[in-house]
Protein backbone atom coordinates (compact mmCIF):
# COMPACT_ATOMS: atom_id res chain seq x y z
CA UNK A 1 0.00 0.00 0.00
CA UNK A 2 1.17 3.61 -0.85
CA UNK A 3 0.63 4.82 3.02
CA UNK A 4 3.96 2.39 4.07
CA UNK A 5 5.86 3.43 0.97
CA UNK A 6 5.44 6.94 2.04
CA UNK A 7 5.97 6.52 5.24
CA UNK A 8 9.08 4.76 4.77
CA UNK A 9 10.24 7.78 2.57
CA UNK A 10 9.71 10.29 5.27
CA UNK A 11 11.59 7.80 8.31
CA UNK A 12 14.23 7.42 6.17
CA UNK A 13 14.89 10.90 5.55
CA UNK A 14 17.05 13.05 7.84
CA UNK A 15 15.43 15.75 6.86
CA UNK A 16 10.84 16.82 6.29
CA UNK A 17 10.23 16.04 2.56
CA UNK A 18 7.84 17.81 0.23
CA UNK A 19 4.87 15.64 -1.50
CA UNK A 20 7.36 16.49 -5.12
CA UNK A 21 10.06 14.77 -3.01
CA UNK A 22 8.41 12.38 -1.78
CA UNK A 23 7.02 11.65 -5.54
CA UNK A 24 10.62 11.11 -6.56
CA UNK A 25 11.76 8.77 -4.27
CA UNK A 26 8.54 6.19 -4.30
CA UNK A 27 7.77 6.61 -8.11
CA UNK A 28 3.66 6.95 -6.49
CA UNK A 29 1.19 8.90 -8.51
CA UNK A 30 1.01 12.55 -6.36
CA UNK A 31 -2.72 12.18 -5.70
CA UNK A 32 -1.89 8.90 -3.94
CA UNK A 33 1.20 10.51 -1.73
CA UNK A 34 -1.89 13.39 -1.11
CA UNK A 35 -3.89 10.47 0.40
CA UNK A 36 -1.04 8.49 2.39
CA UNK A 37 -0.41 12.08 3.72
CA UNK A 38 -4.23 12.72 4.69
CA UNK A 39 -4.09 8.96 6.07
CA UNK A 40 -0.79 8.74 7.53
CA UNK A 41 -1.64 12.78 9.71
CA UNK A 42 -5.09 10.93 10.52
CA UNK A 43 -3.02 7.97 12.48
CA UNK A 44 -0.74 10.34 13.81
CA UNK A 45 2.35 8.50 12.17
CA UNK A 46 3.60 11.98 10.49
CA UNK A 47 3.50 15.88 11.34
CA UNK A 48 4.09 18.69 9.45
CA UNK A 49 6.89 21.27 10.94
CA UNK A 50 6.53 23.42 8.45
CA UNK A 51 3.73 24.57 5.77
CA UNK A 52 3.93 21.49 2.95
CA UNK A 53 6.94 19.70 4.69
CA UNK A 54 6.20 16.59 6.72
CA UNK A 55 8.10 13.96 8.80
CA UNK A 56 7.70 10.49 10.36
CA UNK A 57 6.83 10.71 14.13
CA UNK A 58 9.97 9.59 15.95
CA UNK A 59 9.38 6.87 18.59
CA UNK A 60 10.14 8.38 21.44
Amino acid sequence: MSTEQVLAALASSDKPLKAAQVVEVTGLERAEVDKAFKELKKQGKIVSPKACFYEAVKDA
